[in-house]
């Protein structure tokens, strides 16, 4: 009589586990496909054909396979890069905006995984671009190697500082960090107001600080008008950088600990205030590394109202990036693609710029309910492990 191995004990768990993982990984996916169906839907109400702004935002973002073919051709013929700059501008563009996205949506994702909601990256992000600009142009005569690693810490440290005061309050008063980050944000926008105004401002009547030095610029790969720059990598490194620290780490495991279940870990012996405090101290050093690479690798100064918004976009980054550091990085590359996109996608479709912002916000209530897109696309729940964002006021 033949008889069948039955199944190892784990092998039902690891298929579940692994169809959590599919399904964990499919909710954005669709979540995005879905955001840019409804936009195509705006798009026809308002008259237009979403498959002229659709074309004109995919060449905003990557360029078109004509002035790739174009640009090659005229290269390797007769050595002139022109053409080939002009055709690879557009998708550099977009990585260049998505690199401060990456610092910043590491920001909030981090605090998203210790409990945190770190709504401040925005005003860490001014305070960040305002110290990386200081260091950049009071420091005179330094070699690059010594000034260009003393503006990015003086970034890094400028929005720490800036982000560890509402996680020190947290910890040491029980003061929820989303009041207290959102008053921080005002504060830095003030406090950026008056420097650009006086201790900090250029000779001449804008509210703008003096160009940084050149020995403090992140160096730039190609030539004029194109500023893709080593910021990009730089953020790609602090991604892995971060990663390493939640998930290889034992600070990391407390951390995560601290924001699945913060009664057992106090109760496993785990210091809740010192990880709330230094949570927020890394989380304020990650947005005031996107202020940092916005100014020396690409304005080169700061001026009032330079922010793009990075700060709070960081918040859909975070969510749609499912609080893990590469989940935040392809996020951050989509954000930066649809932004890139989105000036040609009006000046060569005749589309509203807003268009974008619809798109972006139908994917964040996507994924902000993803019963939603189960619903829609039938698809049946699974129990997959989720990032405590926030546990009530008075906790």
């Amino acid at each position: 009589m033949s008889t069948t191995a039955a199944p190892a004990p784990d092998a039902g768990k690891k298929e579940n586990k692994r169809n959590a993982l599919a399904q964990e990984l499919l909710i954005p996916v669709l979540a995005v496909l879905t955001g840019l169906i409804v936009g195509a839907i705006v798009i026809v109400a308002s008259g237009e054909n979403p498959f002229v702004a659709y074309g004109a935002l995919f060449a905003g973002s990557f360029g078109t396979p004509a002035d790739y073919i174009a640009g090659f051709q005229s290269y390797f013929a007769t050595g002139d890069t022109e053409a080939l700059l002009k055709a690879i501008y557009p998708f550099t563009e977009s990585l260049v905006t998505a690199t401060p996205y990456i610092f910043a949506g590491l920001s909030v994702a981090l605090g998203f995984r210790c409990g945190l909601f770190n709504i401040g990256a925005e005003g860490q992000f001014f305070i960040g671009a305002l110290a990386s600009a200081f260091v950049g142009y009071s420091l005179k005569g330094l070699p690059m190697i010594i000034h260009l690693p003393l503006a990015i810490l003086g970034g890094a440290l400028g929005g720490a500082i800036w982000g560890m005061i509402p996680g020190y309050l947290k910890a040491r008063f029980g003061a929820h960090e989303v009041v207290n980050t959102i008053m921080m944000n005002w504060i830095a926008f003030r406090l950026s107001d008056w420097l650009l105004s006086g201790p900090m401002q250029s000779s001449g009547f804008r509210p703008v600080t003096p160009n940084i030095e050149a020995s403090a610029e992140l160096p730039r790969f190609f030539a004029s008008p194109l500023r893709f720059n080593l910021g990009f990598f730089i953020a790609l490194l602090v991604a892995y950088l971060v990663y390493w620290l939640l998930f290889k780490t034992t600070i990391g495991f407390e951390i995560r600990s601290v924001g699945a279940n913060p009664d057992a870990a106090k109760y496993a012996g785990m210091n809740i205030i010192r990880n709330f405090v230094l949570v927020m101290f890394l989380a304020g050093g990650l947005a005031g590394l996107a202020g940092a690479s916005q100014v020396l690798g690409v304005d080169h100064w700061v001026g009032q109202g330079f922010s793009a918004g990075y700060g709070f976009d960081a918040i859909a980054l975070a969510l749609l990036g499912r609080s893990h550091p590469a989940g935040v990085v392809l996020a951050a590359l989509l954000f930066g693609f649809l932004r890139s996109g989105a000036t040609d996608m009006q000046s060569m479709a005749g589309i509203p710029i807003d268009i974008i912002s619809i798109i972006q916000g139908m994917v964040i209530v996507f994924i902000a309910a993803p019963d939603i897109i189960r619903w829609l696309y039938r698809i049946r729940s699974l129990k997959v492990e989720g990032t405590v964002l926030t546990r009530g006021w008075g906790k």
